[in-house]
């Protein structure tokens, strides 16, 4: 028997797909750290587009990256199973973290949540009225703006994570694994 290698789930889809909600309900109950640059972000400079001008967004947002993707590399090292709570909208995004974790000796499952537009715009609509670090302020321009943005993973090892698994029932389907 080989040591054990850990995972690391890298999280891809639109504001609203469901990935914190994922991530929550069914890998943290399993022990899988989860790095959520959103909740750092909100943390440090409070609420997008309330405390701070959402123009300064990506500018607040890179250095959290840049932080949590050394803890990324940091944990894999040290042998935990990681969650990566974040949108990965470019490919480049999505190769690059699957690089650090390649590099120190974890392996990668690139979970996809796809989810149209109508749902989005419910869910954004539900969970705007809550707040917190999650609930960005998203308009119906705003997503339209992040749909002409998302490049949609296709051939890259991607799952598919459908809406069964808000039942239990995981993922919908498997399209390879790092």
């Amino acid at each position: 028997m080989g040591e054990r290698v850990p995972t690391v789930y890298l999280l891809v889809g639109l504001t609203g797909a469901g990935k914190t909600t994922y991530a929550r309900r069914v890998l943290e109950p399993g022990g899988v750290v989860r790095l959520a640059v959103d909740e750092v972000v909100f943390a440090r400079y409070g609420r997008y587009g309330v405390d701070y001008p959402a123009s300064e967004y990506f500018a607040i947002e890179a250095p959290v990256v840049a932080e949590l993707r050394g803890q990324l590399g940091e944990l894999v090292a040290a042998g935990r199973d990681v969650v990566w709570d974040h949108g990965l909208w470019p490919r480049g995004d999505r190769e690059a973290l699957k690089a650090v974790v390649e590099a120190t000796g974890g392996r990668w499952r690139l979970l996809y949540f796809p989810v149209g537009r109508g749902e989005l715009l419910r869910r954004l609509a539900e969970r705007n009225r809550r707040g917190g670090a999650n609930a960005l302020p998203v308009t119906a321009a705003d997503l339209d703006d992040f749909i002409g943005r998302f490049e949609v993973p296709v051939g890259e090892g991607e799952e598919i994570v459908g809406p069964e698994w808000f039942g239990g029932e995981g993922l919908a389907s498997g399209r390879g694994v790092s």
